[in-house]
């Protein structure tokens, strides 16, 4: 029997990213090959039609190709801190159905994934953990979370598109407080600045019935990050769409002009922030 997802509902909300990603694996096969967001994609009770065809038009395409390119880069980020530390925990943060770390999985690697319980649940109905893997049901602000990793051979923590539903002090706060508990580590994800959020406020965060919308993460100058925490020793960043393989030569113009605005006005990147390895308390 195939999982059932409600219309208008969180479950909703949780397979969009995984047609985004069936999307450009079907339009764009030599840069994107998602076998298993297309798996779960055909395991769900879902009219994916009207989606689809949302998909299909030159802007809702452009959007697909953001989601898919994004978790590239993330997982890129991934890998990379797995080369030093293969036996790292790679955590997860407002996963949804993202599975990133199973993509990066190497055999000795520990796999978390933090979301609202309510999310949580329905991940485990579709996407169960497997070994070395823990889903855990928290709000993020609730820092107990962080008592279930298992750091002691490094940690690596990304997030995909969950910063923009915090007030920007909670993002000051959480990252502050990981990179006290997990010296060595590093986190990166995704952020744009202050225009770019709110044109967000305008589309997805206004379906998604936020409306105290002026207080929500955007990021102008990621150098301002530096001054958040001693405890980070760098924090660098790169272009969201050409900063980790440069996908602008494989586009048609309109998609070119739209990499180019994206870069140049709404200023999208990927942050990475490395935490101090020793100690201050």
């Amino acid at each position: 029997m195939k999982y059932h997802i409600e219309p208008n509902t969180v479950q909703e909300t949780l397979v969009i990213p995984l047609m985004t990603r069936k999307v450009c694996s079907e339009k764009y096969p030599d840069l994107f090959n998602d076998e298993e967001a297309a798996r779960i994609c055909g395991s769900l009770d879902y009219d994916f039609s009207s989606r689809e065809k949302l998909m299909n038009s030159t802007a809702g395409l452009f959007g697909a190709l953001e989601v898919a390119q994004r978790q590239f880069d993330l997982l890129y980020e991934v890998k990379d801190y797995l080369k030093k530390h293969p036996k790292a925990a790679v955590v997860n943060l407002g996963c949804g159905l993202d599975d990133t770390f199973r993509k990066a999985d190497n055999g000795l690697c520990l796999g978390y994934n933090v979301d609202f319980p309510d999310v949580i649940q329905i991940r485990k109905d579709i996407l169960p953990d497997k070994e070395r893997e823990l889903s855990l049901g928290y709000d993020l602000n609730d820092y107990t979370w962080m008592d279930r990793i298992n750091a002691s051979e490094g940690a690596v923590f990304i997030a995909s598109g969950v910063f923009y539903y915090l007030k920007t002090f909670r993002v000051k706060e959480l990252l502050k407080a990981m990179s006290e508990r997990f010296p060595g580590g590093v986190i990166a994800f995704d952020a744009c600045n202050s225009f770019g959020a709110g044109m967000m406020r305008h589309t997805w965060l206004k379906e998604a019935g936020i409306t105290d919308v002026k207080a929500y993460f955007s990021l102008d100058d990621e150098n301002d990050l530096n001054f958040w925490s001693e405890r980070f020793s760098s924090v660098t960043s790169k272009s969201y769409m050409r900063g980790y393989r440069d996908i602008y030569p494989r586009l048609g113009l309109i998609y070119k002009i739209m990499v180019q605005f994206c870069d140049r006005f709404v200023n999208m990147k990927i942050i990475r922030i490395e935490f101090r390895k020793d100690r201050l308390f």
